[in-house]
């Protein structure tokens, strides 16, 4: 089983824009992203997010690419200083690939929690955009397979 965590696109300001939607670049730089996964055959049959402009709007840039379905808002809690402990209990009632959209430091201490070395501990230079894809192995561990940001995917 394969999952692909995200962090969403290059939002606006705040102070821009209180809803903080994708800018220009952060658009492209996940129409690129989503061109790699789709070259990559990285099709997830669910997509998740955490209900936030930003997060929603790039969970349906790479849905588009990648042929997945509709995305849907998540059922836990997926906000920057969130607890993993929703994910990582949805995570064991998954047996197809799904793409979970979120923001950052969430995303990089759920790549610690899932693969045993730690919230936190993770040496991953998440940017916005990013996806990085875990691999569950038959023993049920998470292994990073593999990484890519904006910058080399487009």
């Amino acid at each position: 089983m394969r999952l692909y965590l995200v962090q969403h696109g290059e939002a606006v300001s705040k102070e821009e824009n209180p809803d903080r939607p994708l800018t220009g670049k952060g658009e492209n730089d996940v129409q690129a992203v989503g061109r790699l996964l789709e070259q990559a055959d990285a099709a997830p049959a669910r997509v998740v997010h955490s209900g936030k402009t930003r997060a929603r709007q790039t969970a349906e840039i790479l849905a588009g690419a990648t042929g997945a379905p509709e995305p849907e808002e998540a059922e836990f809690d997926l906000d920057a200083k969130a607890s993993t402990d929703g994910l990582a209990a949805a995570t064991a009632d998954w047996h197809e690939p799904v793409m979970v959209v979120g923001h950052q430091p969430f995303m990089g201490n759920a790549v610690g929690r899932l693969t045993g070395t730690g919230e936190g501990s993770v040496a991953l230079a998440f940017r916005p955009g990013t996806v990085v894809a875990l691999e569950r192995d038959d023993a049920g561990q998470w292994n990073l397979a593999w990484m890519v940001r904006p910058d080399v995917a487009g």
